[in-house]
């Protein structure tokens, strides 16, 4: 069952997994398609019960304290992404023949005739950066569009709302995928779509890095114009390759470099594109200085700048023009705790990079600085960090480590980089990041770069990576306010 229309689903009995914002949005458009939808969570809190309750009044059944029981006469199991592969519940739901399938599947299947095209963007890390510039150049091409998916706007909403109370329907959707929603998504088949790069992650979910990334290489099945692939990340192109494509279907790599024939890349300062234009083995159109990308907040990672020629290239697959490319990258502006310069204090400049969650972000934040204090450490997610601190050593003036699992990378640091001074903070409260700072601070000298780039998650200590963030920034403020 791949194509189905809003009438299709009245009158069955859908089994929504997982009481999140994904779960709630999805059974709240299924009960109103006219489905007979149950709500299942493993959870009984005050959070759960508070959602439970507004479901229940909607005529919505939700079923708290048991997530492994398929309810009797279910038709479809829709999943939230986080749910794993090998959850009980899912097992149940194949004894008996039922099939599983998540939100954005469900979304893909509700489109009606003359939906928008979406432009699909996956990758282990920069996916919400780059979603955000390609609908910022969208919208400057004078698109009606909209950054969806995995960055917080749930497509089913946007997908069922689309032409209702006057809205016009969209033209195109910038659309994040995770490697979860591409996981319970069979059957969606991007315009074009890119996946940035491939770096072990989540790998506890999947069970393997070949599982991972042939969830990630889902995003290029049945793609019609283009799938991107970034050049400096061979796995990458491996997936274009393996991909069941449209006949017709272009591979566009993206390189820091000087670009060859179909590939996007970087010429004296320029973006500049040999893949769409009349002679690839000619010519190149130039597209955007580098200065243009977040204009204002300083020289742009190269993460950012590999991030906007992705961006550009499926842009300029769905026909967009150069000019909106350079406008559509001078209108972004990058989300919080994303390498967000915090403060500048006695030559030091304090950055906060709290979303760079695992070694291959992390990575990426140090290689765009010269001299620094790294701030890390958090839950590690089974990751290791050898290689890491390998290739950032050189840099490095000295670390702060805090966190659960800050004793990994003590160990990689004193294999790789036993000159390095480490500050190993034995505590691991919301108050430590106040104590890493001054110790940061007493170790930057003027010039150099305090960098929170934690490769590691933060819930050991904080709710979440943005509190994580806002307590570093909190902690500079402090560090600037005895000052005065």
């Amino acid at each position: 069952m791949t194509t189905q229309g809003p009438a299709d689903f009245a009158g069955q009995h859908l089994t929504v997994a997982g009481l999140g914002v994904s779960g709630i949005s999805a059974a709240r458009a299924l009960a109103g398609l006219g489905a007979h939808v149950t709500v299942v969570d493993g959870g009984d809190g005050d959070k759960q019960r508070a959602a439970a309750r507004e479901l229940t009044a909607e005529g919505i059944t939700v079923r708290l304290g048991d997530g492994d029981t398929l309810p009797e006469g279910t038709d479809l199991v829709v999943t939230s992404p986080g749910w794993k592969p090998d959850s009980p519940l899912f097992a149940a739901a194949a004894a008996a023949g039922v099939d599983v399938v998540g939100d954005v599947e469900i979304a893909w299947r509700l489109r009606g005739p003359g939906a928008a095209a979406w432009l699909g963007i996956t990758g282990t890390n920069g996916k919400t950066t780059t979603v955000r510039m390609l609908a910022s150049i969208l919208a400057a091409e004078g698109l009606h569009t909209l950054a969806v998916g995995n960055i917080g706007t749930p497509i089913i909403d946007v997908v069922l709302g689309q032409g209702k109370d006057g809205e016009p329907p969209y033209d195109v959707l910038a659309v994040e995928l995770s490697s979860y929603q591409l996981h319970w998504a069979p059957s969606v088949r991007a315009h074009s779509a890119a996946v940035l790069n491939l770096a072990p992650d989540h790998l506890d979910w999947h069970g393997s890095m070949e599982a991972y990334a042939a969830d990630k290489g889902r995003i290029y099945e049945g793609n019609t114009v283009a799938c991107v692939y970034n050049a400096a990340d061979k796995a990458t192109e491996d997936l274009v390759r393996e991909a069941d494509v449209e006949e017709g279907c272009r591979a566009i790599g993206f390189t820091l470099g000087t670009p060859g024939p179909s590939q996007l890349g970087v010429v004296d300062g320029i973006l500049v594109d040999r893949a769409f234009v009349e002679n690839r083995q000619k010519q190149a159109q130039e597209l955007a200085e580098v200065s243009d990308i977040a204009p204002g907040s300083g020289t742009p990672a190269p993460h950012n700048i590999a991030n906007a020629l992705a961006a550009a290239a499926l842009a300029r697959a769905f026909g967009v023009r150069p000019a909106a490319v350079r406008d559509g990258l001078r209108a972004f502006h990058p989300d919080a705790h994303r390498i967000q310069i915090v403060a500048e204090r006695d030559g030091v400049t304090y950055i906060d990079d709290s979303k760079a969650t695992n070694t291959h972000a992390a990575e990426a934040s140090l290689a765009a600085y010269e001299h620094i204090v790294w701030i890390a450490g958090g839950l590690a997610k089974g990751a290791t960090f050898d290689e890491l601190v390998q290739k950032s050593a050189a840099r490095l003036r000295g670390a702060v480590l805090i966190g659960a699992d800050r004793a990994l990378i003590r160990e990689a640091l004193a294999r790789h980089a036993p000159d390095v001074p480490v500050v190993d903070l034995d505590r691991t409260d919301t108050g430590a990041m106040s104590e890493a700072v001054r110790e940061a601070a007493r170790l930057a000298e003027p010039g150099d770069t305090v960098l929170l780039a934690p490769a590691c998650a933060s819930m050991d200590m904080f709710v979440n990576y943005n509190k994580r963030g806002e307590a570093f920034a909190e902690a500079v403020g402090e560090l600037t306010a005895r000052d005065h």
